[in-house]
């Protein structure tokens, strides 16, 4: 191995540790209190390593953004199933399960997402804009429904901030009598509002 070669296999070294010290810093502490130093003492590196990948502890989330969407778009392409006709209930439920699950996950980086973006409005954009990207391709997933909507992306946006929203309160916030729902219970009762919305008597 060259010198050039081994001085990047050990930079990838150094940025992966300091993402998966953030995600177990984010969980433990939360994002709002988390500080560049924790990260790197979790990693085990030296504060200054920091700043050779990242520019601030904002870019290094959407570094980790970018990589939960990517392994979730290729974890769509490894698992059957997928199905884009939303005129069918199957397919619109398939969808939910796969954001149900990427958002358990996923819990202290979709926490941290909502706490950075309560923070600074314009991270915030840059976050939403990230994810608007990876949901572009579900534009033609409304395509054959019995009256496709005029502005689909507004439909995305909708669908993504009920399911967002259903998954915060039941997963992070929880409703306060201490109620619980069951994963399979969440998925169907999405689902179905989804589905009479979208589709209304489509095959089921």
């Amino acid at each position: 191995m060259t010198e050039t070669a081994s001085r990047r296999e050990r930079a990838a070294g150094t940025e992966a540790a300091l993402k998966q010290a953030a995600r177990e810093v984010f969980a433990a502490r939360g994002y709002l209190n988390t500080k560049i130093t924790d990260i790197t003492a979790a990693a085990g590196r030296a504060t200054g390593s920091f700043y050779n990948h990242f520019a601030s502890k904002e870019e290094l989330l959407e570094a980790l953004l970018k990589d939960m969407l990517a392994a979730a778009d290729q974890r769509v392409l490894d698992i059957s199933g997928h199905d884009d006709d939303f005129r069918k209930r199957s397919a619109i439920r398939w969808h939910v399960a796969m954001f149900w699950q990427f958002y358990q996950d996923h819990l202290p980086e979709m926490i941290a997402v909502k706490q950075a973006a309560m923070l600074d409005p314009e991270l915030g954009r840059r976050l939403q804009t990230i994810m608007a990207d990876d949901d572009a391709h579900m534009v033609g997933h409304l395509d054959r429904l019995p009256n496709p909507p005029a502005d689909p992306a507004a439909v995305i946006t909708a669908m993504n901030a009920l399911m967002e929203g259903f998954a915060y309160t039941w997963l992070v916030v929880n409703p306060a009598n201490g109620q619980t729902i069951k994963p399979d219970a969440a998925i169907d009762l999405l689902t179905d509002l989804l589905h009479h919305g979208l589709a209304g008597t489509a095959d089921r």
